[in-house]
């Protein structure tokens, strides 16, 4: 666990430039806006170990697996967002010799990330080997309100001598992922040009044939006067620069401005990219680099006014919940349907930058509240259009009549994770879409979704799970036979019963969608069954006798739901008996040893029942939260938020806490040693749901919006918004008291614990003592 970054509540600060930390400081300070990001990167040379990293949102490459893709239904690749042209670049050399951040002694370096106005800032001093002293000063960042658009600012200050500086800004796509499996190259060059002090360099990937055109132009000043570029020398290949040579003094200041455009195939002609790059850049050149971080700023202050949390008391708390917000807004904005959420956004490649089930499970609900509805409706719209391949993905598996399995790991849809047990055994993630439409649904009111798109994804998938089932004699159930849970430290596993949980909910849902949907639009529903060839009578009647009779684990001296058949068969050791030298075990243990042993890995069971909490009385809840917490060594990211929300159920305040603490600050402190390839964003949408979920209790029941809240100890009071069928809320949360303005044009009911409150629109506050 490291603990050196500055706590403050809008900034992120690092002081000090310690090498060892460099690629967690890159992944900490990362930058994006939906549709580019980028890691940081340092602009000038740096031989130290970096882990370079620019990103195209929907740019891919299917890079061939090494292992599996000759076996029958394994996928041939996996596909990965690829490391793209780096923009950014600017080599400095004075007199001969190279600014190099691992060469020169560095003092006074700070590395800031704004979030409340979305920029990269650092600054030092170099020393180089001659005695010569350099300041140096940037300022960047990817414009969420114009995201076709990078920019930076990079000023040079000469402390202590005067001689020749020479400068080349540069575009490099000479790149490739350091995850690659074959140490290939993924990029091909197109075209390259100059006009004027713009370049162009147009790559196109391997495979796919995605393009993508980086244009970016520069400028360099002397003490505010312009100087003249020299453009096209060639270093190497898929490689453009200008270059200057320009003599300095003591006190002199250079600044050099570059301002970028990324545009990709998937959004242009190609052959129009470079005459729309050549557009972009002149609108954003336009309004110049000062205006274009204006604009930034004013874009920033809207996407905080919908998602901020306010934490009073506790400056740690209150960065951290910042930075995780920050970050997922970063990463995505909901403007196009076919881009999605990659485990680590636009800060590493590790995960490939694809899709998984953390979105459904873990993102939808941060989207739901502090964005538009059609932010997250747009996320469930990326399934709908990937149904045809879920359903090719299942007859590869000998699934048929259009049953339909969504991948575990995917960019067009198809199946791209050749882990066995991941690939064909962990299944629960078609549950997470499904109950993501009811999610949706049950926040929005918006049941026309149904017919547009989520009932054809929802009988899909009821289809696969209907398919999936076998009938055991022994135990006259349905059982599900050789899957893997959310706890992966569990193989090839019979009856997992949060797989069989969700098979049978989705079963029911289904039918109850349908019925909605022939109720409220017929002719939507006579499209539907007629394109998806739909027996309801023999098909609904299936779908329920499967849900009706399908067997759930459970041991009755316990008195909870086993995680699957033959848990209690295993070595019934608790965490709490492990040695800390032992942990983390996927680190320190035999995955033979981990799969033998009674430890889980993230909420298996609790994930279950924090989806479907209705369903089970406090008791229930209690017992199966004491058995499996103690056997949880919460490895995956994924993990600490459920258990935070279930605790706060329980009112097990300080547990609830304990369990926020894991994942806030995750990636700030680098709490498992793992932020060096990347942030955990799909995880920082868990951080929300901790607080909003867990201390606001925060529910939609019936179409109303539902609070228990209590306050941490640790904290004086906790406030944030949250966008319900057409309000907007301002919930404000102090010991004993919580406050709610209703900034809309209606009046909404809301229950707090018991009470039933009417909150009149028109900006008013309404306070209520809390009576717990």
């Amino acid at each position: 666990m490291k603990n050196y970054i500055k706590p403050e509540e809008w900034n992120i600060i690092e002081e000090g430039f310690d090498p060892h930390l460099n690629k967690i400081s890159e992944s900490i300070f990362s930058i994006g806006n939906g549709r580019m990001g980028q890691r940081a990167n340092f602009e000038e040379q740096y031989s130290g170990e970096t882990l370079q990293g620019n990103y195209v949102a929907g740019v891919y490459y299917p890079d061939k697996t090494r292992v599996g893709w000759w076996k029958n239904g394994y996928p041939d690749y996996f596909a990965k967002v690829l490391n793209a042209a780096n923009w950014i670049g600017i080599n400095l050399n004075v007199d001969g010799e190279t600014l190099d951040l691992s060469l020169c002694k560095v003092s006074g370096f700070k590395r800031l990330l704004n979030m409340k106005e979305g920029y990269l800032e650092r600054s030092f001093t170099a020393e180089l080997a001659s005695g010569k002293k350099l300041e140096i000063r940037s300022t960047r960042f990817c414009s969420i309100a114009d995201d076709e658009i990078a920019a930076l600012h990079y000023q040079i200050i000469p402390l202590n001598f005067e001689g020749i500086l020479s400068i080349s800004s540069f575009t490099d796509g000479d790149v490739k992922n350091q995850d690659s499996n074959y140490e290939e190259k993924f990029w091909d060059l197109v075209h390259e040009a100059y006009e004027g002090d713009t370049s162009f360099l147009t790559l196109r990937t391997k495979k796919t044939a995605f393009e993508v055109c980086t244009a970016v132009q520069t400028s360099v000043l002397k003490n505010h006067t312009q100087l003249s570029l020299t453009t096209g020398e060639v270093v190497k290949d898929k490689y453009l620069s200008c270059t200057v040579s320009v003599e300095v003094k003591t006190q002199d200041c250079i600044d050099i401005y570059k301002i970028a455009a990324n545009l990709s195939s998937m959004n242009y002609a190609k052959e129009l990219l470079q005459e729309e790059s050549a557009k972009a850049i002149a609108r954003a050149s336009q309004r110049g680099f000062e205006q274009l971080l204006a604009d930034q700023a004013a874009a920033w202050a809207t996407k905080w006014e919908e998602s901020d949390i306010l934490i009073e008391g506790d400056v740690a708390a209150q960065q951290a919940i910042r930075f995780n917000i920050f970050q997922l807004n970063q990463t995505y904005t909901g403007k196009d349907a076919r881009l999605n959420i990659g485990p680590k956004g636009f800060t590493g490649e590790k995960y490939g930058g694809s899709t998984y089930w953390d979105t459904e499970a873990y993102c939808i609900p941060f989207y739901l509240s502090t964005a538009p509805a059609e932010v997250a409706k747009n996320l469930l719209v990326y399934r709908y259009k990937h149904l045809g391949k879920a359903i090719e993905n299942a007859e590869k598996l000998g699934f048929s009549h259009g049953a339909a399995l969504y991948p575990m790991v995917t960019m067009n849809g198809e199946e791209c994770h050749n882990e066995w047990e991941i690939t064909f055994e962990e299944i629960h993630r078609n549950g997470a879409i499904a109950f993501a439409i009811f999610n949706y649904v049950r926040h929005t009111g918006d049941e026309a979704y149904l017919q547009e798109y989520g009932l054809e994804v929802l009988i899909g998938i009821a289809r696969f799970w209907k398919q999936r089932v076998n009938w055991s004699t022994e135990k006259n159930k349905y059982v599900m036979l050789g899957v893997t849970g959310p706890n992966e430290y569990e193989n090839n596993i019979n009856n997992n019963w949060y797989t069989n949980t969700l098979a049978a909910w989705c079963l029911n849902y289904t039918i109850e969608a349908a019925k909605i949907v022939e109720t409220t639009s017929p002719a939507d529903y006579k499209r539907i069954v007629a394109k998806t060839s739909l027996q309801q009578e023999a098909e609904f009647a299936g779908w329920k006798k499967v849900a009706d009779q399908m067997y759930f684990p459970y041991d009755e001296k316990e008195k909870v739901f086993l995680q699957q058949d033959g848990y209690m068969d295993k070595e019934q050791i608790l965490v709490s008996e492990l040695p800390a030298s032992e942990r983390p075990l996927n680190q320190k243990w035999s995955w033979d040893r981990i799969l033998r042993s009674v430890f889980i890995k993230q909420a298996d069971v609790l994930q279950g029942m924090y989806f479907f909490e209705d369903n089970y009385d406090l008791d229930t809840l209690r017992r199966n939260f004491k058995f499996y917490e103690s056997r949880t060594v919460h490895e995956s990211s994924l993990s600490p938020c459920v258990h935070s929300i279930l605790a706060a159920k329980l009112n097990d305040e300080e547990k609830a806490y304990e369990f926020y603490l894991r994942t806030a600050r995750l990636d700030l402190d680098d709490y498992n040693n793992d932020t060096e390839d990347g942030l955990h964003i799909t995880s920082m949408a868990g951080t929300w749901m901790s607080i909003v979920e867990g201390f606001a209790g925060m529910r939609v029941r019936n179409g109303q919006l539902r609070f228990h809240p209590f306050v941490p100890k640790q904290w004086k009071s906790f406030a944030f918004t949250v966008n319900f069928r057409g309000t907007t809320l301002k919930v404000n949360i102090e010991a004993g008291k919580i406050s709610i303005t209703n900034g809309s044009a209606k009046t909404i009911e809301v229950m707090v614990f018991d009470q039933v409150y009417q909150i009149p629109q028109g900006e008013k506050t309404m306070t209520y003592e809390l009576c717990v």
